[in-house]
C-alpha cells in the first residue's frame, strides 16, 4: 500500500499542477451527483458537507485529498441547483409581495402556495 500512496500523490500533483497552469481549460475528471429538484440538492449539500466534515477530522492524506476533490463536484452541483432554485424563489416571493399590495387575492393564493412548496424544501 505504501507504493500506492506515492503514485496517488504524483497523480494529484500532476493534476493540480496542470489545473493551475491551464485554469479553465482543464478537463473535469469527475462529474459529481446532480440534483433534479431543490429538495435533492439540499440533501446532497447536507450529506456531502457531513462527509467533508468527517474527512477534515482526520489526517489529510493523498487518498483523503482525492476523496475531498470528488466531493467538491457534487457540492458545486448542489450549490448551483440551490442558487438557481432560490433565485426563482425570490421572484415568487416578490410576486406575492406585490400582489398583496394590490389585494390580488387569487395571485397571492396561487403564488404563495408555489413559494411555500419550494421554500419548505430548504427547511426540512
Amino acid at each position: 500500500m505504501k507504493t500506492v500512496t506515492p503514485l496517488i500523490a504524483a497523480f494529484l500533483l500532476a493534476t493540480f499542477s496542470f489545473g493551475s497552469i491551464a485554469d479553465e481549460d482543464r478537463p473535469d475528471h469527475f462529474k459529481g451527483q446532480k440534483a433534479a429538484t431543490l429538495a435533492e440538492a439540499v440533501e446532497l449539500f447536507r450529506t456531502n458537507n457531513q462527509k467533508l466534515q468527517q474527512l477534515m477530522q482526520g489526517e489529510l492524506t493523498p487518498e483523503v485529498m482525492v476523496e475531498i476533490h470528488q466531493l467538491t463536484y457534487t457540492l458545486e452541483n448542489a450549490l448551483e441547483k440551490i442558487h438557481s432554485e432560490t433565485s426563482e424563489l425570490k421572484n415568487l416571493l416578490e410576486d406575492v409581495h406585490l400582489s398583496s399590495e394590490k389585494m390580488d387575492f387569487t395571485n397571492v393564493s396561487q403564488q404563495a402556495k408555489r413559494y411555500l412548496d419550494t421554500a419548505n424544501s430548504l427547511i426540512k
